[in-house]
This record gives structure tokens, sequence and C-alpha cells, in this order.
């Protein structure tokens, strides 16, 4: 993937994972997370670091993140976000219908709310704090229905 990464070039390769969660929604976050495994994410993962390089894709600064909004949910069901960040988040979160992230390293070997995956799943209701340890992270947040509630 080159620099010239357009904003519907990127929703196009996040479409795989949208599908998924789609399909599958987010109560089972193991079934949903092994489903997600299987996708072969290598030209998103470069697009997402082209995109993000080229400074469109976290255009915002606030709590010691960088952060953009990639697509609303009235779009595409889901809204998808994109956060680089190295430590906690400055506040918690709940997800209603819960939350897909894709973990993408930037630096060091990160973990993400204390695990080293590609995806991880959480189910509706549930809340956390994000947190990424060990290094830097850039993190594509997939949210059913765009809903999420900031504490």
């Amino acid at each position: 993937m080159g620099p010239e990464v357009t904003k519907e070039g990127l929703l196009a390769l996040c479409a795989p994972i949208g599908a998924v969660v789609a399909r599958m929604g987010c109560a089972d976050t193991a079934a949903l997370e092994a489903a997600l495994e299987v996708l072969n994410t290598d030209q998103l993962e470069a697009a997402s670091l082209a995109a993000h390089a080229a400074g469109w894709l976290t255009p915002k600064e606030g709590g010691g993140v960088r952060f953009g909004r990639i697509t609303k949910a009235d779009s595409h069901g889901h809204s998808i976000d994109a956060v680089d960040m190295n430590g906690p988040a400055s506040g918690a979160h709940t997800h209603p219908k819960g939350e897909v992230e894709l973990c993408i390293d930037l630096a060091g070997e990160p973990t993400f709310d204390g695990r080293r995956c590609r995806f991880i799943a959480y189910p509706p209701g549930s809340r956390h704090v994000p947190t990424v340890a060990g290094g830097r992270m850039l993190i594509l947040y997939f949210l059913p229905g765009g809903e999420i509630i900031f504490e």
C-alpha cells in the first residue's frame, strides 16, 4: 500500500471486519475474536499506518492520545475510530453494544488492557479504561451502532 491511502480505500479494507462483527455481534467475545483472527489484515494494517503517517487518520489530540473518526455508524452500522496511544486513556467508557479493536504495534511490544492480541472484543455493557503498556499502539475501534458512553 502506497502513501496515497484514501478514506474510502481504508473503509473498503475495514469492511470484512465490520461484516464479521455485524453477523456475530459482540456477546460471545471468544468466538468473535476467533472469527476475526482468520482474516488477513496485512493491507488494512499497512493502509492504516500510511494514513496515520500522512496525518489524516488521527488528526486530533486530547487526554494524551491522538485520535480520529474514520466513519460514523449511520453509514456502515458501526462507527470506526482510530487512536494512537501509549498509556492509559484519560477516562473510562462503556460499550452498550460491545466493541472490537484491531491493535497495530507502533513501538515496542505493546499490550492493550493487558493482552497482546491482534483483535480484542468486549461484550455489550462492558466498561474499561483503555490502556496500552509496553510500547505504543495504533488501534482501530469498531463500535456497533456507534454507541459508546464516556465517563
